[in-house]
């Protein structure tokens, strides 16, 4: 029995969670039109570049959830996970996170999305355990800060770690699947590094590596 890791967006989703609440957003009429929709447009390619500003966008990704009822986005979450997530969830992904249960593996998301937003998905997908940035909570209200590291790039590491002290789990044999180049800290890190329909950087690194390569979309 091994852990096994799996990053959320564009790896067990065809799509990024984060980027697409945003969208949400905008499609409901609660963020501003025109700088909301550039701020997230210019976060996504910043992302896929390698060059995430994380505290710049996690002050713009938590406003809305500061700025709303905790009821008002829980019914929005509900539709944003029916119009938005379920028509992205691969069924080559549900059959790899069903083959590493049946094997006795433990099963972890580690995500740069913030759990609000992950949380479902993870309990949608069947997986107990989930790293993801953390919204600061007070009096039953989101602040609009973070609490504690964010578990993205060298993050993620240390998130992974921070968990792995409570748990009683070994590193040895484990696994990790991500799409993204921003993940290569963690892929170093484990026996068995997949890069799951990787980026162009990614694919590169891990041909050079010899890493195993994989689709979920074929």
């Amino acid at each position: 029995m091994s852990l096994a890791i799996f990053d959320l967006d564009n790896t067990l989703l065809s799509t990024d969670s984060d980027h697409a609440w945003g969208e949400f957003l905008l499609e409901q009429g609660v963020v501003d039109p025109i700088a909301y929709h550039e701020a997230n447009e210019r976060f996504m390619a910043d992302y896929n570049a390698g060059k995430l500003d994380m505290a710049a966008f996690l002050e713009v990704a938590l406003k809305p959830l500061a700025d709303n009822l905790p009821e008002q986005l829980s019914a929005w979450h509900q539709q944003f996970m029916a119009s938005k997530i379920e028509p992205h969830i691969l069924p080559k992904a549900e059959e790899l996170l069903a083959r590493h249960r049946t094997q006795g593996d433990t099963l972890l998301i580690i995500t740069a999305t913030n759990r609000f937003i992950t949380a479902p998905i993870a309990e949608r997908l069947g997986v107990d355990n989930l790293i993801a940035v953390n919204p600061e909570v007070k009096e039953g209200r989101y602040t609009g800060r973070v609490s504690g590291i964010p578990s993205f790039r060298e993050g993620k590491v240390t998130r992974l770690n921070q968990w792995l002290e409570h748990q009683d789990i070994s590193m040895d044999g484990a696994w990790f699947y991500s799409d993204s180049h921003n993940d290569l800290p963690l892929l170093e890190k484990v026996d068995h590094p997949v890069a799951v329909d990787p980026d162009d950087t990614l694919r590169q690194v891990a041909e050079e590596r010899q890493w195993r390569i994989m689709s979920l979309r074929d």
